[in-house]
């Protein structure tokens, strides 16, 4: 099992040093029932004093009441008929007056000679001072909120990009499950009691370990807290001795950009001990891995030296016995020319719990990138999936290239680079017209991408343009009749590609 190795380039990374450089002190700052002065009542002001009332602040507002927004009006109006009001309006303007006993002050000032008069003013009186929108005159800054509370997430471009970190809270907002508030609460709730029945270290550990992947897997009940507490004296009882075993999740890198990746195949890699990962995985897909999980490189790759697939069964049923939490990371979709039968039947003999996730194969990927319906109505009724090699190299024995030479049927054949010519040869012969559309695309969906859009009768000749060394798919059928080599599905700009298009 030699051929299995810890990702090398793990090790050579710098050993860690003293922190980088911050912008700013990412702080959370405690406001429940402490005062804020807030001076001014635009739109923008309103959605401060939005923030501070969420965060139990009683804010003292300084503005006219006929320069208030309709927003911050009704939101007044909505106050007052509270229990416990949040605001306090008073009708004139700020003064140097109003700063004492404030814990924050921010203004809404409209010029910069008022805005630093502002400053001034609540810096004399040692208050942290926010003026909106002018950073020049901020002692700290309001980021980009997720908001799960308990669990809230702050981003900050240091005012840069405002723009850029909203495009960040989006994308974390899509990875947070909507119950992620829920189990936050749960845990605020039992952690009293977990503390009193689990000794520190590998007992609480172990509690919280199962605890977080129960997070991302499922909702929880109105039991879920008992249960949960009975959970940890189970643990307890036991002595933190057995920490039960591990599970193998089988999950779909895609073809190699990153954000091609499913929710869930994200949560996965972040949950993950260890991540067996094939040779065609991207870099980018592995940044997305838990940076603690340790990362083997099984790399299988068509016409190299690969591990064995009785090594890789061994070892994942080696580390779930040992209570870790795999992940098998394969390139495509696990379920398509991925030997994930073998793996699930070798994990469940062993009564092993295996997972799958699901991935983008790298025929739909193709498609997208060409802009070509596999099954168009006008074209294709079907299509199908084939090997372009058997494990000595060949083309498949058992093909029935007859049925194959039908363009009627989109046809993909995966890793039939250095089989293009044979795979030509034997549907030529069998009737298939050489004026068939035919497709070539290598590395697909990767900066490398190199596309060919021409006739089967020349498809070997572009094959030996484009190259054996990198993952190739080829297309056959009249599905491709319209596929275009600069088809882009992205609101990015198209990165270039090597357009071999027939002339």
């Amino acid at each position: 099992m030699e051929a299995l190795h810890p990702m090398r380039s793990d090790s050579k990374r710098a050993t860690p040093g003293r922190m980088e450089p911050l912008a700013k002190l990412p702080v959370f700052f405690a406001l429940d029932g402490k005062r804020v002065v807030l001076a001014g009542g635009s739109e923008g002001a309103a959605w401060k004093a939005e923030l501070l009332v969420a965060c139990g602040a009683q804010v003292d507002l300084y503005c006219p009441e006929e320069e208030l927004s309709e927003t911050f009006v009704r939101m007044l109006e909505e106050d007052r008929a509270k229990a416990e009001p949040a605001f306090r309006h008073h009708d004139h303007p700020w003064h140097i007056g109003i700063f004492q006993n404030a814990a924050m002050a921010l203004g809404d000032c409209e010029t910069d000679e008022e805005a630093r008069a502002f400053y001034c003013a609540a810096k004399a009186a040692g208050v942290p001072v926010n003026v909106i929108d002018k950073p020049a005159f901020c002692e700290f800054q309001f980021g980009s909120i997720v908001n799960r509370s308990p669990v809230v997430i702050a981003i900050s471009t240091d005012g840069a990009a405002p723009i850029l970190a909203q495009a960040i809270r989006r994308r974390i907002e899509t990875l947070l499950p909507p119950t992620l508030k829920a189990w936050a609460q749960i845990a605020q709730a039992i952690r009293e009691s977990i503390n009193q029945r689990l000794k520190p270290g590998t007992e609480r550990r172990t509690f919280w370990e199962r605890f977080v992947d129960r997070v991302f897997r499922e909702a929880p009940a109105e039991e879920t807290p008992d249960q949960l507490i009975a959970e940890a004296q189970k643990i307890a009882n036991t002595q933190g001795v057995q920490t039960g075993q591990g599970r193998v999740t089988l999950v779909g890198a895609g073809p190699g950009d990153a954000e091609l990746l499913t929710l869930k195949a994200v949560r996965a890699l972040q949950a993950a001990d260890v991540i067996l990962f094939d040779d065609l995985v991207s870099a980018d897909v592995l940044e997305l891995a838990r940076r603690e999980a340790k990362r083997m490189l099984v790399g299988k790759r068509g016409g190299r030296e690969s591990c064995k697939q009785e090594d890789i069964n061994a070892t994942m049923i080696s580390l779930a016995k040992s209570g870790k939490r795999v992940v098998r990371l394969k390139s495509g979709d696990p379920m398509i020319f991925g030997r994930a039968g073998e793996e699930i039947e070798s994990l469940q003999r062993e009564g092993i719990t295996v997972d799958v996730v699901p991935g983008v194969t790298a025929a739909t990927a193709m498609a997208a990138r060409l802009g070509a319906s596999l099954t168009h109505r006008d074209h294709a009724q079907s299509v199908r999936f084939v090997t372009g090699h058997s494990r000595k190299g060949e083309l498949p024995a058992d093909l029935d290239w007859a049925k194959l030479a039908d363009a009627s049927v989109t046809t993909i054949f995966y890793m039939g680079g250095r089989t293009a010519a044979a795979i030509a040869d034997k549907l030529t012969g069998h009737g298939m017209p050489a004026s068939t559309p035919a497709v070539i695309v290598s590395s697909i969906a990767r900066e490398e991408e190199r596309r060919w859009v021409g006739q089967l009768g020349d498809m070997p000749t572009a094959m030996a343009a484009i190259g054996y060394e990198n993952p190739v798919l080829l297309g056959i059928g009249d599905a491709f009749i319209k596929a275009r080599t600069d088809f882009q599905v992205t609101e990015e700009p198209a990165t270039p590609q090597a357009d071999l298009r027939q002339a």
